[in-house]
């Protein structure tokens, strides 16, 4: 039976002239980069009373902002957005603190009356919302790090990723070799607990009732609408973006540097490649990150409602979360 509260939200939650009746709902707007999720979601929001929670890791740190295709300041200003600029380059944030970070602001939103919106192109973080997953709590291992890490340096980052693969083949797939980072910690999971890294993310029913909403377009125009982002943020001040964040005596291997871009700039700036090579990276590493998103995000999926950018408007997406939301 419903609460006093609940009713009372249910009348007050988006637009007047619709009831809702779900409980703590929960809308996910989800695809792959470039595909236009943050003005799409933005939009969404506005007619339906909601507030962003993003579910982008690169869009977590202060100061990263042409680079990671941060939400502007304008358009931050049309509707609220939570875990944005929430920390330095140089900490780092675990999936098990972005997990509670996302479940208080979600929370929040729901206490506001607002319907939340998780936002975003990181699977992970989407999953460990979505699907409650109770992460591994195995603590660190300074020693085992270190050892992995010297490992790393003998054998090279692919090289460390292949063992991975070797033991855990699952997890490995979702883990860019490049991302050092994860590729030591789910290694040190696996050789502290015996058991595979996949395997320990187990699932639990979430305390939402969720729609997911799947954007996509043909991989070749979303391909032309990646090489021109990159091209506009070089043209708006990408690589002094970089610079002064390495001015600020950020180091530059940094895990937040490994957002693709950034590490080819630094470098770029080092004098290491030119910047057509530099850009040329930066393009390729993003169409790789496509296909790994897609191996998150799979079309086949029928919890996902999938819709075409330029061709779907933007009314069908809401009538489809209100009839969710009412339903």
């Amino acid at each position: 039976m419903k609460s006093q509260k609940d009713s009372d939200r249910s009348e007050a939650i988006g637009n007047p002239g619709y009831i809702l009746t779900k409980q703590n709902p929960l809308v996910i707007i989800l695809g792959p980069t470039a595909v236009g999720k943050t003005e799409i979601a933005i939009e969404l929001a506005e007619g339906l009373g909601g507030e962003i929670v993003s579910a982008d890791s690169r869009l977590l740190y202060r100061g990263m902002d042409i680079g990671t295709a941060k939400p502007t300041p304008e358009q931050r200003k049309r509707i609220p957005h939570h875990l944005i600029d929430v920390a330095d380059p140089d900490q780092v944030w675990s999936l098990t603190l972005y997990q509670e970070a996302a479940h208080k602001a979600i929370d929040g939103i729901h206490d506001r009356e607002h319907l939340p919106f998780l936002v975003g192109g990181t699977g992970q973080y989407i999953r460990a919302v979505i699907e409650a997953w109770q992460i591994p709590t195995i603590k660190p291992d300074p020693n085992l790090r270190r050892a992995l890490e010297n490992w790393a340096d003998s054998i090279g980052p692919k090289g460390l990723h292949q063992r991975l693969t070797a033991l855990d083949p699952q997890a490995a797939g979702k883990i860019d070799y490049r991302n050092l980072r994860r590729t030591i910690r789910a290694l040190e999971v696996i050789l502290h607990s015996g058991k595979r890294f996949s395997n320990q993310r187990r699932r639990n029913l979430p305390p939402y009732e969720i729609l997911q909403i799947g954007l996509t377009m043909p991989r070749p125009e979303l391909y032309t609408q990646i090489d021109a982002r990159i091209e506009a943020m070089l043209s708006e001040g990408f690589i002094e973006e970089v610079q002064t964040l390495l001015e600020k005596g950020y180091a530059p291997d940094l895990p937040s540097f490994s957002a693709i871009g950034y590490k080819e700039i630094i470098d770029y700036l080092a004098g290491k490649t030119t910047l057509e090579e530099a850009v040329m990276i930066i393009k390729r590493r993003s169409r790789q990150y496509v296909r790994r998103q897609a191996n998150w995000f799979k079309e086949s999926d029928p919890s996902i409602h999938w819709f075409q950018v330029g061709i779907t408007a933007n009314d069908e997406i809401e009538s489809k979360i209100r009839l969710f939301l009412t339903s």
